[in-house]
This record gives structure tokens, sequence and C-alpha cells, in this order.
């Protein structure tokens, strides 16, 4: 499970649409773009599809393509094979408070699988911090499809119960960045505490 409360901001790419959910309530549908800054090389755009509950055909007018918007919502990260797809959930959306610089910026909870690799750091000052990465699954027919979050918590030791394939529960800062065309998630923990598996499905 990955979910980040956050607020976008972006260009709209794709035309605004009215469509109906699955329960017959409708709904605003449009594209953004956003640009990701690189740790080196080449910056990368994403585009995020955003859903918004209610609204009107008349509604639409206000979010022609090229328009800068901020949107206030749920981000959610999908895998399928090579594909990677950033939904978001709006609660908001505005034409009017939009900055001129492209951001994503709020928090994400997290709930996985942790990796083999994690270390125990010391910054300048000697204080201790921890570098590890988990993952989150999800089914894509009879195989699995893993999403990655590289986690950096400071002021703090490894826990005794932070071993490889340990479950994790975690929250924390997001933070997203490009590397080698390639979009990098990562979380400044605020939160983390083991999560029991056993009642769970182990893949995820």
């Amino acid at each position: 499970m990955i979910k980040c409360n956050v607020t976008v901001c972006g260009t709209i790419s794709r035309t605004a649409q009215m469509r109906t959910g699955k329960e017959g309530k409708p709904f605003m549908s449009l594209g953004i773009n956003v640009v990701i800054p690189a740790k080196s090389g080449i910056n990368k755009t994403v585009e995020i599809s955003v859903a918004k509950d209610g609204g009107s055909q008349e509604e639409l007018a206000n979010y022609p393509v090229g328009n800068r918007v901020e949107v206030v919502g749920t981000l959610t990260f999908h895998k399928k094979g090579e594909a990677f797809y950033l939904n978001l959930s709006a609660t908001g959306i505005n034409t009017f408070s939009a900055g001129s610089e492209d951001s994503i910026k709020g928090d994400i909870e997290f709930r996985g699988t942790l990796g083999n690799k994690i270390e125990e750091k010391k910054d300048k000052k000697g204080n201790p911090f921890c570098v590890f990465s988990a993952f989150s699954s999800e089914t894509n027919g009879e195989n699995y499809d893993y999403t990655w979050i590289r986690f950096l918590q400071f002021g703090e030791s490894r826990k005794d119960w932070m071993q490889p394939k340990a479950g994790i529960n975690a929250k924390g800062e997001l933070q997203m960045s490009a590397y080698n065309d390639r979009l990098d998630i990562a979380c400044r923990v605020s939160e983390v505490s083991k999560w029991d598996k056993t009642a769970n499905n182990p893949n995820t």
C-alpha cells in the first residue's frame, strides 16, 4: 500500500471531461504534466491522471490544455509491467493559486516489505541515520509488480526487527526525483513500525 496526501502544481496536458463511475456518480477527469527534477542529467516529465468527484460540463471550460493548475488530493502509484501510472483523486483543483514551478509536495504512507540492504550511517556530527528500501506489490494477472520506495530515517539507529523481508509501516515526507529517466520515490521517515504480515499476503 502506497498513499500520498499531496499538493501538485503542473500544467494541464489532457482535455477535461465528464465521466461516470461504476456506481453511476459523475466525476471530472483530466491529465496534468509535472516536471520532476533530475539528480543528474535530464529532468523527467510525468503525466498524472486526475479524477474529482462531481463537476459539470460548464466547469470544463475552466481547465483548458496548457493552463497552470494546483491540485490537492490523494496520489497513488500503479505499476503494470514496465508501465508506471500516477493517479490523483482530487479534493480541490485551483487555477488561480498555481505556482510557476512544477512540484509534488506532501506526505507518504507506506506498508510493504523491506529489501535486502539496510544501512546504518552517521552524519558529519556523528548522529545516526538509517537508509533502506522497501517494496509494495500488486497483482498483474498471475504475477506481481513491485513499486520500490527509498527511505531515509534521521536521528535513529536500525531497529532489531528491521531485517530483510520483514513487514514495515512507514510515514513521512514524500520526495520525488528522476535518475536515468526513471522516477525515484523516496520518504524522509517520521514514523516507522513493524507490520505483521502473517495475516496478510506475504507479497504485499
